[in-house]
């Protein structure tokens, strides 16, 4: 049965679900950052899910890309699975842009999370169900 990391479920809020992945907006405010979870019992990485879910995440994750590229217009998309402190799999989008205050650099570590409040939670969770609704079977959380 799938369980969903404590130190995911700290850091991010739910805000959707495609076909394989949960859809969660990360809680630091300091960079446009959601993050797609396989909702699979046990995986630390992508080579342990089975073919067809391996293509089903990189469909996912093109797609969710795509988005943050036509409505935020970065400078880059960094998709990533680090896994490090949290060995569930799961990968990171966030747009990037030359103005950040971690351009060029990675964003781990560079600065504190800036949190944001539960209304600004709210406000950019129902800003990016809209845009992820365009992807064919997205569900609102």
């Amino acid at each position: 049965m799938f369980e969903l990391h404590e130190r995911l479920e700290q850091d991010s809020m739910l805000i959707g679900h495609l076909s394989l992945c949960q859809v969660r907006l990360s809680k630091d405010g300091r960079y446009p950052w959601l993050i797609l979870i396989p909702e699979r019992s046990g995986i630390k990485e992508i080579h342990h899910l089975s073919d067809d879910d391996q293509l089903q995440m990189m469909r996912e994750s093109c797609q969710v890309a795509q988005i943050m590229e036509e409505v935020l217009s970065p400078d880059k998309v960094n998709v990533a699975s680090l896994g490090n402190m949290v060995p569930q799999l799961h990968l990171h989008h966030v747009a990037r842009f030359a103005s950040d205050d971690a351009w060029p650099g990675p964003i781990w570590g560079a600065h504190p999370a800036l949190l944001e409040s539960e209304h600004e939670l709210e406000q950019k969770s129902h800003q990016w169900q809209q845009w992820l609704s365009r992807i064919q079977g997205f569900v609102v959380a």
